[in-house]
């Protein structure tokens, strides 16, 4: 969905909170963003249809399935922000939310003028997604993995691998950085769209669920390096190639131990 800066932006925003809404609507009016209202979930060819730049839900209105709903926004959505307002919500549910697809999830009470600043931040980030494709559309190819860029798609050995969008985008952020090392704080800005908060191992808890993915994909090459302390890096090698590098085989294993530990606190 490529769009310019003279395209309208619209938001659709899923909640039944008269008054949140009705301030959120006009707070969105006043940054220029159109804006359409449901009370309930639409089906998803109509959501498509209505072509928003982003969507936010109040999760209370998807049911009792509001989990596999969630998860399938996040999946065919695409280039679209997903932001998740809700009214009470623990930190495991954001965590779960955030790895299923939503690129955002504010927590109740919250001023509506944070609301449009995240959805803009979502769908800058989109739209820096979309720049990337519209200059590179052709595939990208680094050892067994084939980067479908205009599809969101990884194939590993020609197989679809099964990566959620932040996954997708924070593995195509590393591929294209040309075996350069990216910084945490980097990779967090570049792929969530905001500054990183002091102490948030989001980046270390995306890059070890990739790593397993890519494991389970492609067994025979390792891609992304840890460079502890700093950052990671993604240069696609052999296994045979790679065994011998014990001082970043080991980082790995720290960045790993480090991770498992410290998930409960992946924040937004």
């Amino acid at each position: 969905m490529n769009r310019t800066d003279k395209t309208p932006r619209k938001v659709v925003v899923i909640d039944d909170d008269s008054g949140f809404v009705t301030v959120l609507c006009k707070r969105l009016e006043q940054a220029g963003w159109q804006h359409v209202v449901l009370r309930s979930m639409p089906p998803s060819d109509e959501l498509a249809a209505m072509r928003p730049a982003a969507v936010v839900v109040n999760p209370a209105l998807l049911g009792v399935s509001y989990w596999e709903i969630l998860q399938m926004l996040g999946e065919s959505l695409g280039s679209v922000g997903l932001v998740v307002v809700s009214e009470q919500s623990t930190v495991a549910q954001r965590v779960r939310g955030l790895r299923m697809g939503a690129d955002d999830w504010i927590g109740k009470p919250c001023h509506p003028e944070e609301v449009v600043a995240r959805v803009e931040a979502v769908t800058r980030r989109h739209r820096r997604v979309e720049a990337d494709a519209a200059a590179d559309t052709g595939p990208l190819t680094q050892g067994e993995l084939e980067f479908r860029i205009d599809r969101y798609e990884v194939l590993a050995a020609g197989r679809p691998v099964d990566l959620t969008k932040r996954e997708y985008e924070l593995l195509l952020l590393l591929a294209r950085s040309d075996g350069r090392v990216l910084p945490r704080e980097d990779i967090y800005q570049r792929v969530w769209g905001y500054a990183m908060a002091r102490g948030d191992r989001s980046v270390d808890v995306f890059v070890r669920k990739v790593r397993h993915k890519l494991e389970a994909a492609s067994p025979d090459w390792r891609y992304v390096h840890t460079h502890f302390g700093i950052g990671y890096r993604f240069d696609p090698e052999p296994n045979d190639a790679s065994a011998t590098e014990t001082p970043d085989a080991s980082s790995v294993l720290v960045e790993s131990a480090i991770a498992e530990v410290a998930e409960p606190l992946v924040t937004q």
